[in-house]
């Protein structure tokens, strides 16, 4: 027989809107929970729902893509919780619940009536879960954000910037994914495993800042050694070593090289023809940053320049140095390492 999902019969409520909240109860869901989502009444409603909405997507009475990709297969329920009727019934259903999770500005749900300590008297065993920008205490903790915000505070933005120094805005939301839903997910089920062991509910608080600075680890390393931060275009893993960065083909494609380790970089440069480069390497002296460094850079550049992406590819795919081609989103759907993979 095949075995339940680890969750199931675990009941969550997802009092969240947009990315970092919903994708962590999907996440739940995923592994077996039962998840209800409670959003306002119109006016109220999780932004979501209008995000890249489609004129289709009006006309057919349907929300926005992005709002039913994080929502499926969730149950949905109408509460407006400045109303003490639908207060009340939001009590009624965490009762019943083993998890909460919220994404309001801190101290909103206190002063709605539903703060952690009433929460917890009224289900002592109950996880509730706090995602916001800055944490729920603290002298940032009203202030607004978005991931920009929350990646530039950690000193992550600073680090995604080529030798010029000028930061890139991501298209990949690392505050809201890596700080929010997979630090609350993290949280929520070490939460449940304490409460399954015998203990109390526990209020988890998620700082999306927070989290994600306290995963800067390598980049830390560097100031915690030196009393800087790596200079970006010049560090290990930013551009100062030629065996882990990016490259440009003929075709205006890229490759991703990432040979850190010596027998990946020597693999390689046999492959390109380059043997003579194969103990130019930093693990045997080559310094990161200077300038022998960012020559041999600047030369495996120029020779990867003078092919297009797919003969590139026909010649590395088999050498097993850690290089890949850099995919656009839509040829991953289509790839074979993601075709009917979960």
């Amino acid at each position: 027989m095949t075995a339940a999902l680890p969750l199931t019969g675990v009941r969550v409520l997802d009092l969240t809107r947009l990315l970092p909240g919903p994708l962590a109860a999907l996440e739940l869901q995923r592994l077996g929970a039962e998840v209800l989502k409670i959003e306002g009444p119109p006016g109220q409603q999780d932004g979501a729902r209008e995000l890249w909405r489609t004129e289709a997507e009006r006309a057919a009475g349907e929300p926005a893509l992005m709002f039913r990709r994080l929502n499926e297969g969730k149950a949905l329920r109408t509460l407006d919780l400045r109303d003490e009727a639908d207060r009340t019934a939001l009590l009624d259903e965490m009762a019943r619940a083993d998890v909460l999770i919220e994404g309001f500005r801190p101290g909103v749900m206190a002063r709605l009536g539903l703060g952690w300590d009433v929460l917890s008297a009224r289900n002592p065993r109950l996880v509730m879960c706090s995602i916001s920008g800055y944490g729920q205490t603290g002298p940032w903790a009203q202030r607004a954000g978005h991931d920009i915000n929350y990646i530039a505070m950690a000193g992550v933005l600073h680090q995604l910037a080529g030798p010029d120094g000028e930061p890139v805005a991501p298209n990949f939301q690392i505050g809201d994914l890596m700080g929010g839903t997979q630090a609350a997910v993290a949280g929520i089920l070490a939460a449940l495993l304490a409460v399954q062991r015998g203990g109390a509910g526990r209020h988890v608080d998620i700082s999306m800042t927070h989290e994600v600075r306290r995963h800067q680890v390598l980049a830390d390393v560097v100031v915690a050694q030196t009393g800087r931060a790596p200079v970006p275009g010049r560090d290990l893993l930013s551009g100062g070593a030629p065996c882990y960065g990016v490259y440009r083909t003929a075709d205006g494609r890229h490759l991703a090289v990432g040979a850190l380790e010596l027998p990946f970089w020597q693999r390689l440069c046999v492959a390109l023809g380059r043997p003579e480069w194969s103990d130019r390497h930093w693990s045997l002296g080559l310094q990161v940053g200077s300038t022998e460094s960012l020559a041999l850079r600047d030369a495996l550049a120029a020779l990867v320049l003078t092919r297009a992406l797919a003969d590139w590819w026909a010649l590395l795919e088999p050498v097993d140095g850690c290089v890949t081609p850099v995919l656009r989103l839509d040829e991953c759907h289509a790839h074979a390492l993601f075709v009917n993979k979960r």
